[in-house]
């Protein structure tokens, strides 16, 4: 083996077999962690299973620290746990002299100098890296093959299959298709849902009361720090805190599990009652923290809910229906739905911005420091865990950059790197297409903007903002308020016949005149100001 390959020891690659010409090479991307794929039934030395860091995935947007040293440990992880297993495995670090910094580079390379006759690789789950690997085909001198994940419920296509000829994509269809398919939560004829109901989402929207119990979240505690001295040494440009010697994210397949046992057992009696609520006393409430386990492909999706609904069952008086719909709508509804939308809409989606938005992001969503508390909150959470609950990106940072009116290219960059989950696929249709309504209607029905109102209903944080909460206009008003108002009235030709929307416009065209003037002149100061907010 060449001695610039070299594994460090932490990684236990088994170099002795590097020297022998291996007949097979198949790369493993850092979101293709799945040990039960088929590819692993068999051991087979004559095959070379690769897993390298890159310059250019850790470079491609500026990425939270916390993410990058997350994904690094569970390679690192999976290469060991492949040679456990009696594979052939070549593991590339980031600062490995002979690391050529590019997947395709790195693939050439190892194709020549083992004389590889056959390349496999997984389906990506990014347009780009789709690209990349067929490009890369085409250039290499031995026989190719895509396969898939083995992961996800549906195929690629089977969401434009589903809407063909639909201009909107209703997720509420789809969701109920599969919930069919596999049976989940479905009566014996399998056409009807238990109790007759498909979705208890209304019943799923309340604020956490003051004296609300809120489970301690669980934990890891991973020493990465050499992993983040490689990082910095390295010169990979991050943002965010990570704590190195006390890291908490789960960097194997075990400790997933045990954050999936943790969850059934302490917060899914009340995952649905509080999905939407926001508290500065936890950062977490009752959501699973599962979504970097499952989208790097740890955990698969159905084993999560079939472990879920196994609990649910034998604690119904414990439990109602309406916590675990709400899971699994997420998990199997939701995720499945938006993967299918990406591979529908790219690279076209990339694109799209139908309000024509270009303002810049603010400053402080990189650094946290902003005067309203709801942001604040939200950003330096982000910032400090690499982790904000859905209602918190969609509700409030997404709904303070729409309504701003920002590049959705910029709040993509934002949440594609802050985000521990964020992996194309997942983030740029609930980014580009739920938060922001680039997309003009495919992902969601209606923009989802709120006034300070809505947030001071899911939340504690209005309580401790020194903007009032009850002002559209003055010294101190909420910057929402106005903001609000302002975003319905300049995209009035593009909203205006929304069904979902029209009472919005009603409510504004009831006020007088000089109300309605106070209220934009409000919102232009604070969107030429919204860097001092």
């Amino acid at each position: 083996m060449d001695e610039h390959w070299a594994i460090p020891a932490v990684v236990l690659i088994n170099r002795s077999k590097m020297a022998q010409k291996y007949r097979k090479l198949r790369l493993i991307l850092g979101d293709q962690l799945n040990i039960r794929h088929s590819w692993f039934e068999e051991q087979n030395e004559e095959v070379l299973y690769v897993l390298m860091e890159t310059l250019s995935e850790t470079g491609y947007v500026r990425h939270h620290i916390q993410k990058i040293a997350g994904f690094f440990q569970a390679m690192r992880a999976f290469a060991r746990e492949l040679q456990e297993r009696g594979h052939q495995a070549l593991y590339i670090r980031l600062d490995e002299e002979a690391n050529q910094q590019t997947i395709s580079k790195n693939m050439l390379h190892l194709v020549e100098k083992y004389g590889i006759r056959e390349f496999e690789y997984l389906l990506p789950d990014e347009y780009r890296l789709d690209m990349e690997l067929k490009k890369l085909c085409e250039s290499l001198p031995a026989k190719t093959r895509a396969c898939d994940t083995e992961h996800f419920l549906t195929r690629r296509e089977e969401v434009a299959e589903f809407f063909k000829g639909k201009k909107t994509y209703i997720l509420e269809s789809f969701y109920r298709h599969i919930r069919k398919e596999y049976g989940i939560l479905m009566e014996a004829d399998g056409e009807t849902p238990l109790t007759g109901r498909w979705n208890y989402d209304q019943e799923n929207r309340k604020k956490l009361p003051g004296k609300q119990e809120i489970p301690s979240p669980l934990h890891f505690q991973h020493d990465v720090s050499d992993i983040v001295d490689m990082i910095r040494r390295m010169g990979v440009e991050t943002i965010g805190s990570i704590p190195a010697k006390d890291f908490p994210w789960p960097a194997n397949r075990k400790e997933c599990l045990q954050l999936l046992n943790h969850f059934v057992k302490n917060q899914l009696h009340l995952f649905g009652t509080y999905q939407d609520a926001m508290t500065e006393r936890s950062y977490l409430l009752f959501h699973s923290r599962l979504s970097f386990a499952m989208n790097v492909k740890l955990l698969h999706p159905l084993e999560v809910v079939e472990a879920c609904i196994k609990h649910w069952k034998k604690n119904q008086d414990a439990i109602d229906i309406s916590q675990i719909e709400g899971f699994v709508r997420q998990v199997i509804g939701w995720r499945e739905y938006m993967r299918g939308i990406y591979w529908a809409k790219m690279p076209a989606f990339a694109e799209m911005n139908f309000f024509g938005h270009q303002a810049q992001l603010p400053e402080w969503y990189w650094t946290g420091k902003t005067k309203m508390n709801c942001l604040k909150h939200a950003i330096g959470q982000s910032l400090e865990k690499a982790y904000a609950h859905h209602i918190q990106r969609l509700m409030v940072t997404g709904n303070f950059a729409l309504l701003l009116g920002v590049s959705p290219d910029e709040v993509d960059q934002w949440y594609l790197g802050i985000y521990m989950d964020a992996i194309e696929w997942v983030e740029i249709t609930n980014t580009r297409g739920m938060s922001q309504f680039a997309d003009g209607g495919i992902v969601g029905t209606k923009p989802y903007v709120s006034s300070a109102n809505y947030i001071n209903k899911m939340s504690d944080y209005c309580s401790g903002c020194r903007y009032d909460k009850k002002a559209k206009y003055g010294q101190g008003a909420c910057p929402f308020n106005s903001l609000y108002w302002d975003f319905y009235d300049r995209h009035r030709d593009k909203l205006a016949d929304n069904p979902r929307i029209g009472m919005m416009y009603r409510v504004w065209d009831k006020m007088d005149g000089e109300e309605r003037g106070k209220i934009l002149k409000q919102a232009e100061k604070y969107k030429n100001q919204a860097g001092e907010l």
